[in-house]
């Protein structure tokens, strides 16, 4: 039986990839803040796999390194991974914040790079040990926003940018040890991100001297999160893409999923940049 853990279990991706894996016969370490989440999960949880709960906030090292102890239980316990190790990492967790790069605090843009790029780093220098003893496999779940970023997204789109490079960078220097690395970068998912997205919109506060500027943004930032969650796809689909880079013989770099975001990619690939960016704005309404 095959060993993966996944963060950011409660909803959404981790939490479809979680009960997919589960389902064809993993065993699956799923990392929740909210011990409440772990329950339903486990209530719904697939019989012909095997899901464990972990508290797992990816930014609390103390956390992180209990993440890493409970792999090292698994595998002391023999019932999983033929291979000695752990088989997979999925790096899923992840935050949202938006508004225009001028009012968001640096507070604020910290904790997105906090969450999105530096627990990630956290999780896997952490587990590589055991990834390097089953010659697994790892999957940053990353954006189409870390390959064409928009307007009152840079602090999202600026750590899914970084969550690519520690990819690239990852999938080459991680070679010799035989452990692959895949980049997942999903277009618009109906996951809660987005509510959670517009409840954090709906707090940007323009000060009157940028009205001028910003007066229309909140609204067309709400438009927007409503537009993407309804043409969303859903985690199924995202889940289903993990678990094929997770088994195919061999693994490719990137799997983008969603006609969006492929249609994204090649828009941005072939207009030039000042032009693309006139349709951005149209899109917008700025």
């Amino acid at each position: 039986m095959p060993l993966a853990l996944i963060t950011g279990a409660s909803t959404g991706i981790g939490r479809a990839s979680t009960l997919r894996l589960a389902a064809h016969g993993w065993t699956v370490l799923a990392g929740v803040r909210d011990p409440s989440a772990g329950e339903r999960l486990l209530a719904d949880a697939p019989a012909s796999g095997r899901v464990v709960a972990l508290t797992l906030e990816v930014t609390d090292p103390a956390q992180v390194a209990a993440a890493a102890e409970r792999v090292e239980r698994e595998l002391a316990d023999g019932r999983v991974s033929a291979h000695g190790g752990l088989d997979a990492l999925v790096n899923n967790a992840g935050i949202a914040v938006g508004g225009p790069l001028e009012l968001v605090s640096l507070q604020d843009l910290r904790h997105q790079f906090e969450v999105n790029v530096f627990a990630q780093v956290a999780v896997t220098q952490a587990l590589l040990p055991a990834l390097r003893r089953a010659r697994g496999r790892i999957v940053f779940v990353s954006s189409v926003g870390g390959r064409v970023a928009m307007a009152f997204t840079a602090p999202y789109a600026a750590s899914k940018h970084a969550v690519e490079a520690l990819g690239d960078a990852l999938r080459v220097e991680l070679r010799s040890s035989g452990v692959r690395v895949a980049l997942v970068e999903p277009g618009s998912v109906a996951t809660p991100i987005w509510d959670k997205g517009r409840a954090q919109g709906d707090q940007v506060r323009i000060p009157s001297e940028l009205q001028a500027q910003y007066g229309n943004v909140p609204a067309a930032m709400d438009k927007v999160l409503a537009d993407t969650a309804r043409r969303g796809v859903a985690p199924e689909l995202v889940a289903e893409t993990i678990e094929q880079a997770l088994t195919a013989r061999r693994m490719r770099a990137r799997y983008v999923v969603g006609r969006d975001a492929k249609v994204m990619l090649l828009v941005k690939q072939l207009l030039p940049d000042l032009l693309f960016d006139r349709l951005a704005r149209r899109a917008l309404g700025v």
